[in-house]
């Protein structure tokens, strides 16, 4: 049964400064914009583009991986930055680099539920600011961006999320990972503690074998469930994670032809790439009404998610 949503607007915010590794290309936020900055622009976006006054918002639902400060949550921020009436509820979703997809699953139950009618999920991280120099690897992957979307139940019962899941295999738990900030290594420590510890760290190798043994059961397991068959899907949005996404694609059997793999273009945009990537097939025309898409990745813990959407 369709959990009943619709997008009606979407945003995003992609800094104009450029790095260039080889023949990749990379987005840096820059140094006098903050991530507050970044995420209200994407939101401020996507509430035009839907037609949607901000006080009309009944929940906000934050989705970064690393938020702007440990309280209140980045969803509050960003509301506040987007009006101080209003009668919306704010909180964050985090599955690290899959967020959104959760974030949007739980957007469609309570808009399917009729809890709420107008939903503004949004997306973004300032990963390079986290990011250790002397691991290569993930200091030429990443990108900062922020992207946005505007739900509201559709008059359309067929228009919607078809399917979703979701799974942890914490045996990979600190494969990728972010140890220092919080109650693990504190402020009052930071002096004595180890610098490395608030930096992204990553065992990239590890991270990939992860992913190779577990996604192929996980998606078959995805498809014979939902009933949701390759031949029904217009396009797969992955999380672009890194230069492995094509060969993982393929061990899938994801046709190069309905995929989005962009990494080049990009790099890893963290917890904004699947948004920012829907938002260009939206944007471009690429998929539109009626289309089914996957949203799908994995992510830090190890998490993996797939979530089929009816636009």
């Amino acid at each position: 049964m369709v959990r009943n949503c619709e997008i009606v607007g979407w945003g995003t915010s992609l800094p104009e400064r450029t790095v260039r590794f080889e023949d990749e290309t990379r987005y840096r936020i820059e140094d006098d914009v903050s991530h507050l900055d970044m995420l209200t622009e994407a939101c401020e976006r996507a509430l035009a583009h839907a037609g949607v006054d901000a006080d009309q918002i009944d929940l906000v639902l934050g989705a970064s991986a690393a938020g702007i400060q440990p309280i209140p949550c980045t969803a509050a921020l960003v509301l506040e930055r987007l009006t101080l009436t209003g009668h919306a509820a704010a909180f964050d979703v985090n599955s690290t680099c899959t967020s959104f997809i959760t974030a949007l699953d739980v957007a469609s139950r309570y808009l399917d539920a009729g809890d709420h009618e107008t939903i503004l999920v949004f997306a973004g991280d300032v990963g390079t600011r986290f990011l250790n120099p002397e691991q290569r690897e993930s200091f030429e992957l990443f990108s900062d961006a922020g992207a946005a979307v505007v739900l509201r139940r559709s008059a359309d019962s067929d228009r919607g999320v078809i399917a979703s899941a979701q799974r942890t295999w914490p045996a990979y738990a600190h494969d990728t990972e972010i140890r220092g900030g919080l109650s693990r290594s504190p402020a009052q420590t930071y002096g004595t503690g180890d610098p490395a510890d608030y930096l992204f760290d990553m065992n990239g190798r590890r991270a990939l074998l992860g992913m190779m043994r577990v996604l192929p059961e996980f998606f078959e397991s995805f498809h014979r469930a939902s009933g949701v068959s390759y031949d029904d899907v217009a396009l797969w949005v992955p999380h672009q994670a890194s230069a492995a996404l094509g060969p993982m694609l393929d061990r899938l059997g994801i046709p190069v032809e309905r995929r989005i793999d962009e990494v080049r273009e990009f790099g890893n945009m963290v917890s904004s790439s699947v948004p920012f990537m829907l938002a260009r097939a939206l944007e471009s025309g690429r998929v539109g009404a009626g289309d089914t898409v996957i949203l799908c990745g994995t992510a830090a813990g190890l998490t993996a998610n797939v979530l089929a959407l009816r636009l």
